[in-house]
């Protein structure tokens, strides 16, 4: 763009205007009153600094990116990715001020990648990923590792990096997936269980030890068994069927089947024996 104008205005200049996600308020480096506009929270994931910016961006995605549309489906997973841009360009623009940073228009889809990031150490956070190709390190202590170094570099505003962004698309991630109902993630049935402990307050260290207790199976769901009329019996059930539902345990365990899943599952068990 060095070499394309625009009635004598170079052309980054007015790509960056229109187009780079500007701050709602203050004066750029020409002292001209920077330029927001609504649709800058889309159009400036898609401009990137150069060809390294925008190669690491898409490599980071597509390493872990494509598990999470696995998850999601192509549909939810662009409307995820695109949120977490639109998020982490909210934080830069209203929390740079707060921390009394100085205004500057913002490229790039980096606070997008962070939550796609966040993501993949949620839904498989024991994945070995291997940092310069030799060394393994689980995804929820690497990710982890480059969410505290965005914390430390807050400060750093001389470094044009927009840490505020990576952390605002990050945070979007981890509430919107443990909003999402249909999300599975190990670290919900933490808090859940957190939550709904309660110790009794009328406990006794002398209480009689031969009482029988009642066990806690709150966690634990055992197979229904089902009666199969002779119509659902001669449905057939393809292989294709059971892999999805066997796919869906693995993921989120047998207590989140619908009743029509652990049907088809008994129906295909019966069939076998």
């Amino acid at each position: 763009m060095d070499n394309i104008s625009f009635n004598g205005v170079p052309g980054w200049y007015v790509i960056n205007r229109w187009f780079a996600l500007n701050p709602i308020s203050g004066y750029d480096a020409a002292d001209n009153p920077f330029n927001f506009q609504v649709w800058q929270l889309i159009t400036y994931q898609f401009m990137h600094g150069g060809f390294w910016h925008i190669f690491f961006n898409m490599f980071v995605l597509w390493m872990f990116g494509a598990s999470i549309e696995d998850i999601f489906g192509s549909k939810k997973f662009l409307t995820f990715y695109l949120l977490a841009g639109v998020s982490a360009g909210l934080f830069q623009l209203f929390v740079t001020p707060l921390l009394g940073g100085q205004g500057a228009v913002t490229i790039g889809a980096s606070g997008a990648i962070y939550g796609v990031m966040i993501a993949f150490a949620l839904f498989f956070p024991d994945t070995l990923i291997f940092l310069y190709f030799l060394i393994p390190v689980k995804a929820k202590y690497f990710i982890g590792f480059m969410i505290v170094i965005e914390f430390l570099s807050v400060d750093s505003a001389s470094s044009g990096v927009a840490h505020l962004a990576h952390l605002g698309g990050a945070i979007f991630a981890f509430l919107y997936i443990m909003f999402d109902k249909n999300s599975h993630v190990s670290i919900k049935d933490m808090f859940r269980k957190s939550y709904y402990y309660k110790p009794k307050s009328n406990s006794n260290i002398f209480n009689n030890p031969f009482t029988k207790r009642k066990s806690d199976n709150r966690d634990v769901e055992d197979a229904n068994y089902y009666e199969i009329d002779k119509k659902e019996e001669d449905d057939t059930v393809t292989q294709e069927e059971i892999d999805k539902i066997l796919d869906k345990i693995s993921r989120s365990g047998y207590q989140n089947l619908t009743e029509k899943e652990k049907k088809i599952l008994f129906q295909a068990s019966k069939k076998m024996k």
